[in-house]
């Protein structure tokens, strides 16, 4: 073994989740005061802005899969990931503290994941494939969505909910820059920018080390893509997730996943099948299956939790990704 190669990767791995906290940090801060200066509701900007900034690794990896040629990559990489990211990542942060979830959450946004996982499943079975059209079925809900997001901020925003609030640290951490007015908007959009690339960017150096370090110690090319691929894509909505929740920012953390699995299916699959048709495989079958499944959980535990995520709730969901991942290892071992 070459020693040197791996303190190597040993130090790429911690600046990995340096760049990853620290993003995350600059991320959610930028897009809660962006919210709070425009009176937008904090959960749109965590439907939007902050899900499609923490699913480019996913719409990165499956894009490019499908024009090399690889498009089948796209499903399991969405599928793996919209699993892990409900059962895994909220689990986990469940387990900070009780989620609250508001009444469209429960009642639209989570049913609306579960829809769309429905559609998948229904269009790759319909000819073992999702084609250019149903590329495009996929991109009508999904501009549907956006209709949707864009009528409730226009509703809140009209209604006043979510006003604008005077705060004496508006400059957070960079309070110093600012001592005598708020943070302006340029550097809140600036703080978005710069923390969602580092999260990206931090993704990647941190997958890549950590297979690096894995094939060293004798790790097969399968099982480092069913653990350690799949959970390095979905980094940056669990370190996004859990910094919202301990800023007490729960719609950020909640918005994060359920419009991260939203824009996962809709844009990312619509995309790649529009860009060249990508073949839905049997094994597909009970991943997407399952990718039902867990929200339908996350509801199932939002009801009997009073319309709040509670560590009961969330322990429940990660035991359950456990299962699931004991059984997909076993099953392809």
């Amino acid at each position: 073994m070459d020693y040197l190669e791996l303190f190597m990767q040993i130090g790429l791995l911690i600046l990995g989740f340096v760049m990853l906290i620290k993003g995350a940090d600059w991320f959610v801060d930028g897009a809660s005061r962006l919210a709070e200066q425009f009176g937008i509701p904090q959960l749109i900007i965590g439907l939007t802005i902050v899900a499609m900034g923490t699913s480019a690794p996913e719409a990165a990896i499956s894009i490019t899969s499908s024009i090399s040629g690889n498009a089948g990559i796209s499903i399991g990489n969405v599928v793996g990931s919209n699993i892990l990211n409900v059962l895994l990542i909220l689990g986990v942060t469940a387990l900070f503290g009780a989620l609250p979830i508001q009444k469209n959450t429960k009642w639209i946004e989570i049913p609306f994941v579960a829809v769309c996982s429905v559609a998948l499943l229904g269009l790759g079975m319909w000819g073992n494939s999702i084609g250019r059209i149903d590329g495009g079925v996929l991109w009508g809900l999904f501009i549907a969505f956006l209709v949707y997001l864009f009528l409730s901020a226009k509703k809140s925003m009209k209604s006043g909910a979510n006003a604008v609030e005077e705060q004496e640290n508006s400059g957070g951490c960079f309070q110093f820059l600012f001592k005598n007015r708020k943070m302006p908007v340029w550097f809140m959009v600036l703080l978005i920018l710069v923390g969602g690339a580092l999260i990206v960017f931090g993704a990647d150096v941190t997958v890549d080390s950590a297979s690096a370090i894995a094939t060293m110690f004798g790790m097969d090319d399968r099982l480092i893509g069913l653990t350690i691929v799949a959970f390095g894509t979905s980094l940056p909505e669990l370190i996004t997730s859990v910094t919202a929740a301990l800023k007490h920012k729960a719609d950020i953390a909640i918005g994060n996943i359920v419009g991260s699995n939203i824009f996962n299916i809709l844009f990312v699959v619509g995309t790649t099948a529009l860009i060249r048709p990508v073949a839905f495989q049997q094994e597909f079958i009970f991943d997407t299956v399952m990718a039902i499944v867990a929200p339908v959980m996350l509801f199932v535990c939002v009801l009997f939790g009073r319309d709040k995520l509670r560590r009961w709730g969330g322990g429940l969901m990660l035991l359950s990704y456990a299962a699931y991942l004991t059984y997909i290892i076993g099953f392809k071992a």
